[in-house]
């Protein structure tokens, strides 16, 4: 039986820092149909949310039933309001004889987001790695995405000016990070980032 609000989380240190709910559920085999039409109405729930950054579902391989589910919030406060609210506490009720046993559920702040492993059989990257990782999208996203934008800022002066010019690069790189690259990326190498114990 599931109830992930009797489940201690690990807080953030900053309330205004960015953070991921990290939900692990391990399903009961005859249940997967179902928990999969759940996990969906779910996910589009906690999106409604304010603060919500998206979601991202790491399904269990051939052989194995425990999913892995994280969900980025802006702050800590807005992940809080979506762990405590009646909503998504009913939806659980729905769905709770589908659990092998209880979930495991803790918050992570920052970047941790992209470098959690997908099973309790992985190690959690080493920093250098995170580093690497990190570093390689960004470094070559500040050379290519300011000449890109030069000739808006050409056409509308105002836009180009220090300081929203800077703002709307660092905006654009952010969001390419988040949703299109480091999910790609990470899947791509989780072979080398994601050690065996």
């Amino acid at each position: 039986m599931s109830d992930e609000v009797a489940s201690t989380p690990v807080r953030g240190k900053a309330s205004d820092e960015s953070v991921t709910l990290h939900i692990q559920q391990r399903v009961r085999p005859e249940a997967l149909g179902r928990y999969e039409q759940w996990l969906r109405t779910i996910a589009a729930r906690a999106a409604a949310y304010p603060g919500h950054q998206g979601v991202h579902i790491i399904r269990p391989t051939p052989g194995h039933n425990e999913y892995t589910i994280l969900i980025r919030f802006a702050s800590l406060a807005d992940a809080e309001h979506w762990t405590g609210s009646t909503e998504r506490q009913d939806l659980l009720a729905e769905i709770a004889d589908a659990f092998e046993h209880e979930d495991r559920f803790h918050i992570q702040p920052g970047i941790e987001f992209w470098f959690t492993p997908s099973s309790p059989a992985q190690k959690k990257p080493a920093p250098w790695k995170q580093w690497l990782i990190t570093t390689s999208v960004i470094w070559p996203l500040t050379m290519l995405i300011p000449p890109l934008f030069k000739p808006l800022f050409e056409a509308v002066p105002l836009l180009g000016t220090w300081g929203i010019s800077h703002g709307i690069i660092a905006a654009t790189i952010v969001a390419l990070v988040v949703f299109v690259i480091m999910p790609r990326y990470v899947q791509a190498v989780s072979r080398w980032l994601f050690e065996p114990r």
